[in-house]
């Protein structure tokens, strides 16, 4: 069977889950399942919460970009970064300034989030064409105070943080930087380059944490309504979301627009996707510590996921290959 590029299509991994990854030690107190993307071990005094993520779609800033997506897993169940394993793989005839560029973002992502780099490994290798980055995040967690993409509620408020498309946007100005320069003009492609850095949500994540909510998802592959799929599939109840009330950066729809993607499944590290009984109450504490949050809708009983686009109910249904994947394809046709 012929995959796609992009993540393993739902059905798939769900069978491979079944089949290869059973838990059968107490200290493991979370199974592998879609939508969650941390583990849960339980050592005694604190809760040891891991995650794993590589960059397979960026090529610049890949560093501090492997350290925010790894870091965001862990924000969004609520344990705060401690350390970091990196596995580095370069291609043939790579310099060691290239190495060392890639090591020195990093340690700046690193530094800034308080974790530590504690192991890893770095290899030249003609297995790959270019750099491969993969980060294994490990964070500690308070007993009760974990959250997860299946803890959402009927009636629950489903809060946004940022915008959608953030990491997409960025992403596809270094990539069509030329193309985009002469369409839209060189000063919103810089603008879009900058938004690599801000696709840490970190402290959001910890805050929303420590006043207790108990569903949060980080919105990367898919998407916002990858995202929105994946946490009403985790908790096994409906969504609603509100097309209009999505935050969107105009530069994000001008270049979705010129490249005929759509920007709500667009890869959106820089976006971390909420649930609480308490919508108003946590948007005023995001919003204190100047956080861009919205409400875009609520979780509802049954099972039905849709968006709302003014008078259509358009369904969500499961996540497909990113639209960072299929502009890729455009890359030297326009």
């Amino acid at each position: 069977m012929k995959l796609e590029i992009g993540k393993l299509p739902n059905e798939l991994l769900q069978k491979m889950l079944e089949n290869y990854a059973k838990v059968s030690r107490n200290e493991v107190l979370s199974r592998p399942m879609i939508g969650e993307d941390c583990a849960v071990l339980d050592f005694s005094d604190h809760l040891c919460v891991v995650t794993t993520d590589p960059i397979t779609g960026a090529d610049e800033e890949i560093g501090a970009l492997g350290v925010y997506i790894a870091c965001n897993d862990l924000a969004s169940a609520g344990a705060e970064p401690v350390g970091l394993l990196v596995t580095l793989l370069a291609p043939a005839g790579s310099e060691l300034e290239d190495i060392e560029k890639v090591m020195g973002q990093i340690e700046g992502a690193a530094k800034g989030l308080k974790a530590d780099i504690i192991g890893g490994h770095t290899e030249v290798t003609d297995a790959v064409n270019r750099m491969v980055l993969s980060i294994t995040a490990l964070g500690r967690a308070r007993h009760g105070s974990l959250a997860s993409a299946g803890g959402a509620k009927p009636g629950d408020s489903i809060i946004l943080t940022n915008y959608a498309g953030t990491e997409g946007t960025a992403i596809l100005a270094y990539l069509f930087e030329k193309e985009l320069a002469l369409e839209l003009g060189s000063d919103l492609v810089e603008t879009s380059k900058h938004l690599l850095s801000s696709v840490n949500v970190v402290k959001e994540g910890l805050l929303a944490a420590r006043f207790g909510v108990a569903c949060m998802h980080d919105v990367t592959e898919g998407g916002v309504l990858g995202a929105l799929w994946e946490v009403g599939n985790a908790s096994g109840y409906g969504i609603e979301a509100e097309k209009r009330k999505i935050p969107i950066l105009e530069e994000t729809r001008r270049i979705c627009n010129f490249l005929s993607i759509d920007p709500l499944k667009l890869i959106s590290s820089g976006c971390m996707l909420m649930t609480t009984p308490n919508g108003e109450k946590i948007l005023n504490i995001l919003h204190q510590q100047d956080i861009k949050a919205s409400i875009i809708g609520k979780v509802t009983f049954g099972k039905e996921m849709v968006l709302l686009d003014e008078d259509r109910r358009i369904g969500i249904t499961p996540p497909k290959s990113d639209e960072l994947y299929k502009a890729r394809k455009l890359k030297g046709r326009i």
